[in-house]
Parts: structure tokens; sequence; C-alpha cells
């Protein structure tokens, strides 16, 4: 038997629909529910499920901010036929592990880990999969690891690939990258370990972002994918995550 919570954000359309919700469903606790409707965007719903990574609960996003691409299309009519018939798929978040000055620091991201520049002057990385260097010494703005769920956010602003979200694959991407001017990135397999050196800290300070917590003053941050999280999302039969990133995929390949 499904028994239903719903988390919601604080802005006006989120409650709005939460209150409709509330009218047609039996809610459940956190605790005893199998299915967690999370009413917001796209941010609020990356911070539901790190909040929530030991729950074994299913997640079905309903959009109530901007772009909602990990979520779904709000219907009053067919909110009840939509819950009942969504397809799941199951994604897995990478693990940054950060060391700075004086302390190691581990965190989840679910679409991205950013390393930016942290001053005027361009970063200094090495970047290493496992023990073989990808490119040892790369000048950029920055770098971006990211899982396929997250190949169509910032990692695609930066142009960056766009991933399947079955191909088993990680994307590196550089930001504006300086020297080498015309290095592009690296895609690697998703059992890879990333491991990113500042190679001038005093000089160059970087920041490791994963999604939306920054660490400032990184020094070593190590990438790679938790395969012990598995997440559960569930998206409308017409509006699967496959089918929008395979419309991404498409609408690069036009332009």
């Amino acid at each position: 038997m499904t028994k239903i919570t719903i988390i919601s954000d604080t802005n006006r359309k989120s409650l709005k629909i939460k209150k409709f919700l509330t009218k047609k469903i039996k809610i459940s606790p956190i605790k005893r529910s199998n299915l967690i409707i999370v009413i917001g965007g796209d941010g609020f719903m990356l911070k539901t499920l790190k909040k929530n990574k030991k729950s074994t609960s299913l997640f079905y996003g309903i959009n109530s901010g901007n772009y909602g691409f990990l979520m779904n299309k709000f219907s009053r009519k067919n909110i009840i036929k939509n819950l009942s018939k969504a397809k799941m798929i199951r994604i897995s978040p990478l693990e940054m592990k950060v060391s700075s000055k004086n302390k190691t620091k581990k965190c989840l991201a679910i679409n991205e880990v950013s390393i930016l520049r942290q001053s005027r002057q361009a970063a200094s990385i090495s970047i290493k999969n496992g023990t073989k260097y990808i490119i040892k010494k790369l000048i950029s703005d920055g770098v971006l690891v990211s899982t396929p769920a997250g190949s169509t956010a910032y990692n695609m602003s930066v142009h960056g690939p766009i991933l399947s979200l079955n191909s088993k694959k990680i994307s590196i991407a550089p930001i504006s990258a300086f020297r080498p001017r015309r290095w592009r990135g690296k895609i690697v397999g998703d059992k890879s370990t990333i491991t990113i050196r500042n190679l001038n800290s005093k000089k160059r300070p970087i920041s490791a972002v994963a999604d939306n917590i920054e660490i400032r003053n990184a020094k070593i941050i190590n990438v790679k994918i938790n395969n012990r999280i598995k997440f559960g999302l569930l998206y409308d039969r017409n509006r699967s995550l496959q089918k929008k990133i395979k419309l991404e995929q498409l609408k690069r390949e036009i332009n």
C-alpha cells in the first residue's frame, strides 16, 4: 500500500499546490511513507534528496519553479492518474571529498561538482583519473565533473557533453580554458575516481561546490560516484527524465 507524504517549498505557488493535494490524498508521516511528493524547483528537489539520502522512499517532483528539469508538470486534472502510472528511474550521486588547510569534508552532488577560481586569477589545476593524468596542468576559470542527470544543467552551459542516463559515464568539462586553450574535457567511466589538485593554492585559490554547497580554499578534491546511494525518482510516462535528456541532445544536434 502506498503511503504518501508531501514536502513543499515555501513560495506561494508551492503552498497552493500542496493545499490542493492534501484535499485529494491521504497524507502519512514521512517515517512511514514510501512515496514523497516534492513540490518546488530543481534546487529544492536536490536539497530534499540529499536530506533524505538514507530513505528508501520514491520521490515524485512537482515543478513550481522555473525550468524544473528534474520535476513533473503539475496537472490538477490528472495528478492522481499520473502518480499511479509514473515510471521509476534510479540515479546515484557524486561524492566529493575536499581537503583544505586544516580539514577534510565530504558532500554529495546529484548534478555536478564545480571547481571554481576564487579570485581574479585563473585556477591552475591538475586532473587525474586514478593514478593516470587526464591533464597535468589546466589554466582556466575551473572545471565541472557532471553526472548524466546533471549533464543538461551547468555542464551544458559550459559546452560539456550531454550524457544518456544509462551511459555509465561521467563528464569532465573545463570552464573557459586558457591553457591549453583547445582542451575540451574528457568523458570517463562511472567507476572512475577523479582527483583535482590545486597547483598554486597560495596565489590561485579555488573553491569546490557540490551542487550548491561550497567549500573554499580547496587543495585536493576527490570525486567519484557513490553507488551505495540510489535515489528512486518517478516521472510521468510521457515526460521521463530519459526523454528530457534525449530532447536536449537533439536540440544540440539541430543547433
